[in-house]
């Protein structure tokens, strides 16, 4: 179920009335979270928020015309999604999100590689993903990429 939107307010337009409050306030943690060279924008059919070209030029090595992906949150069809390129790429930082979750928040995680499922929206640990988004600066995260993906 992607939303089709030209940008992040189209986007939060369509987000269904039962989970509009909750992924309103997921936005909203992140952008107060997010640190300093990040941007939101649209990215692939997800509010996104990458590396823009400015600060890394070579944008993403699938296609350099895109800038270097970081963050996204989705509306998908049975839950909200919160999709972290860290978590996947530094085992530090998803043993760290993994063990902090299981002390804050009752129930087990439902988790893929980075993407993080909120089934009941009214159960999203926003104070948890406000500290995951502290976790990596734009420095960090180049450097890690580069050192994972690029070739």
């Amino acid at each position: 179920m992607q939303i089709q939107a030209k940008n992040p307010e189209e986007y939060l337009q369509q987000i269904p009335a039962e989970r509009q409050e909750a992924f309103s306030k997921l936005r909203s943690v992140i952008l107060e979270n997010l640190p300093k060279g990040f941007n939101e924008e649209m990215s692939y059919g997800m509010l996104g928020y990458v590396v823009p070209h400015s600060l890394y030029p070579a944008g993403y090595h699938c296609d350099p015309k895109l800038p270097l992906p970081f963050l996204s949150i989705a509306n998908q069809k049975n839950f909200v999604a919160v999709y972290h390129m860290g978590v996947y790429a530094s085992p530090e930082l998803y043993q760290w999100f993994t063990d902090e979750y299981a002390k804050r928040v009752k129930g087990k995680l439902d988790m893929g590689k980075s993407c993080i499922r909120f089934k009941k929206p009214d159960q999203i640990p926003f104070d948890l993903i406000a500290e995951l988004v502290q976790k990596m600066t734009v420095e960090q995260w180049i450097e890690l990429y580069e050192k994972l993906y690029k070739r």
